[in-house]
């Protein structure tokens, strides 16, 4: 799930709750999405962003980490135009 404000200060942030796992899944799911929302900083320039991990994220490989982010993303950008 992704929230994006789009005049924002461009600040990103993550939210990993405990019902992903314990610790070191949480600390594993936070740095992957690091490293994905960092290649695709062009994507959110300019705004606020704030990434939430639902469970299915522990499990989820790093391409499948790539694809439901790329996705949210576009899908929060669709939501903030319309609006």
């Amino acid at each position: 799930m992704v929230h994006l404000v789009a005049d924002g200060h461009g600040t990103v942030g993550f939210v990993v709750p405990r019902a992903v796992g314990g610790a070191v899944v949480r600390n594993r799911v936070k740095r992957r999405l690091r490293a994905l929302v960092a290649a695709r900083l062009d994507m959110v320039a300019g705004a606020d962003l704030v990434v939430r991990a639902l469970p299915a994220a522990a499990d989820a490989s790093y391409d499948k980490l790539s694809a439901d982010l790329d996705g949210a993303v576009r899908h929060a950008q669709r939501r903030g135009r319309s609006s």
